[in-house]
């Protein structure tokens, strides 16, 4: 069951970022770009989905298990370390160079957009990276 709920928040998920326009690099460019011809329409996304999440959080923070039985684990930190800021950035400046974000490039992989399986294949370099260097470490 826990496979066919997943399976069905990420279709719904993925629509819902089809018709928002955030699989479209060129939306997200637009709303990215202040300085010129600046789209605002991505804001109604953003405070739709961030006004869905407050009360999701809220009703999980409550609970131990999902409506499925699964545990709940939500993170706890609130620290602000140098490793979540540099991450921040790098998120942040991908996201401004391609129009992507991990989300809707998935979209893009599954829409057969040659630049967003260059994203994703990027985002996965990145993410190896990460973790050789994070166990190169002794972390």
């Amino acid at each position: 069951m826990p496979i066919l709920t997943a399976l069905l928040a990420g279709l719904i998920f993925g629509f819902g970022l089809i018709m928002s326009g955030m699989a479209n690099p060129a939306k997200v460019l637009g709303f990215l770009d202040l300085a010129g011809a600046w789209d605002p329409s991505l804001m109604f996304v953003m405070g739709g989905a961030i006004g869905v999440a407050f009360f999701a959080f809220a009703v999980a923070a409550r609970r131990k298990l999902t409506l499925t039985g699964e545990p709940i684990s939500l993170p706890t930190s609130r620290q602000i370390d140098r490793p979540l800021v540099i991450g921040s950035l790098l998120f942040g400046i991908g996201w401004g160079i391609a129009g992507f974000c991990p989300g809707p490039a998935l979209v893009g992989v599954g829409l057969l957009q040659p630049k967003a399986l260059l994203f994703v294949l990027a985002m996965l370099a990145g993410m190896g990276l990460f973790e050789w260097r994070r166990r190169a470490r002794g972390e």
